[in-house]
């Protein structure tokens, strides 16, 4: 159940990020109340995440992937442009959030 908050979060955080773009720089104000909402509720969510599972796991896996989903969906709705190095970096970014989780005793209580 910890882990489903966890990526409760993460969706949350992802979908205020993508909404501030829309924001235009917080002067559209339903687009900036819905950002503030899923930012309010991505740290709630996070809070309860971290009673249970050790904040560095918690923060990696929240950061890691929310800046991997941002960067993708970037891409698709605005047209962002990804080279190889910024691939490559996604990439480094999933395989730290891995080793952490699969392979490190880090999130071992």
């Amino acid at each position: 159940m910890v882990w489903l908050t966890l990526l409760a979060a993460i969706v949350f955080e992802v979908i205020g990020t993508m909404v501030l773009k829309l924001s235009d720089g917080m002067t559209r104000p339903i687009f900036t109340m819905l950002a503030l909402s899923c930012y309010g509720i991505a740290f709630y969510l996070l809070s309860v995440t971290v009673q249970s599972v050790p904040l560095g796991v918690a923060y990696a896996l929240w950061s890691g992937l929310g800046v991997v989903l941002v960067t993708v969906l970037s891409w698709y709705f605005f047209k962002q442009s990804l080279d190889a190095a910024a691939l490559f970096g996604m990439g480094l970014i999933l395989a730290g959030v891995l080793v952490m989780n699969l392979i490190s005793q880090t999130g071992v209580k």
